[in-house]
């Protein structure tokens, strides 16, 4: 199977619907000093996306031969497939489709029930003509303008989760346990809760992780109508990691000087508010895929 090809900054691209034209920008850059990037935007037709690749913690295992960035590739590329085949499905169904058909893709050189089995943050949107489906799981955050007001779509379980973690390994005697295994200890925990109930959901090896998802519908006409989104990865997210922009904010520094500017934005920040930096790595894969919508015509 051939995966999809990524650019760091995509030209502006046009999906012509029944009702309204979305144009599509995207940019997506490992952090500095780093070759891989196992963040990945696409889009297929009518759906675009955003997948951010866990990254694994060095020393620890994962049960698989082929790595992040290789189950990212594969998922989009599942993602694609999905949608050629079933464009009227549900972005859930196709997502789960997706994830049980890279399951396969592993063969049998991996242990897929491995509790840090290669996982990904998926956010979609998709073009309906009149409507746009979107679809959001675990920490990629979807922002947008519809109706004049700007909103973000997200799903908290995975920051709730991590701070229950932080508050358990903090509480652990200061003199009993070294700083290394506290962090062991902390990402096997947060291993054991992915993909469960009370825990978190991401993609993976469970298809049935897709009908956790946070979905919705918006319309494409009228006053509700959307103008403009986002999708971004967690490293790309200048509100909150780092409080530097609101969330309309953010969409106006995307649209006006565009998706590479952005994270060039969130390099500064990281550069200049350390302390404020999340979970284990100085600095992060970012991704932004932004789509605006042409004003309707009468």
């Amino acid at each position: 199977m051939r995966p999809p090809t990524t650019s760091v900054a995509a030209e502006a691209t046009r999906v012509v619907g029944a009702a309204r034209t979305m144009r599509v920008r995207s940019a997506s850059a490992p952090p500095p000093g780093r070759a891989v990037n196992e963040d990945l935007v696409f889009r297929f037709g009518p759906l675009v996306g955003v997948l951010d690749g866990a990254t694994v913690p060095e020393g620890f295992d994962t049960g698989c031969v082929h790595g992040t960035a290789w189950y990212v590739r594969h998922l989009a590329a599942r993602l694609g497939l999905a949608e050629a085949v079933r464009p009227t499905a549900t972005l859930m169904s196709n997502l789960a489709a997706a994830i049980l058909a890279v399951r396969a893709d592993h063969g049998d050189e991996c242990d897929l029930d491995h509790p840090g089995t290669p996982s990904s943050t998926v956010c979609l949107l998709r073009d309906g003509g009149d409507h746009v489906d979107h679809l959001v799981l675990c920490d990629s955050p979807l922002v947008l303008d519809a109706g004049g007001r700007v909103a973000v779509v997200t799903d908290d379980r995975l920051d709730a989760a991590t701070a229950e973690l932080r508050a358990m390994v903090a509480a652990l005697p200061a003199g009993g346990v070294d700083r290394g295994a506290r962090f062991r200890q902390a990402v096997e925990t947060q291993r054991a809760r992915m993909n469960r109930t009370h825990g978190y959901w991401v993609a993976a090896a469970d298809p049935d992780a897709a009908f956790h998802a946070v979905t919705g519908t918006l319309p494409l006409r009228g006053p509700g109508a959307v103008r403009r989104a986002a999708l971004l990865s967690d490293g790309a997210s200048l509100v909150e990691q780092f409080g530097v922009l609101d969330w309309a904010g953010l969409l106006d520094v995307a649209t006006a000087e565009g998706p590479g500017a952005l994270i060039d934005r969130v390099r500064v920040a990281e550069r200049d508010h350390p302390d404020r930096l999340r979970r284990h790595k100085p600095a992060d894969d970012a991704s932004v895929v932004l789509c605006e919508f042409d004003a309707e015509t009468p």
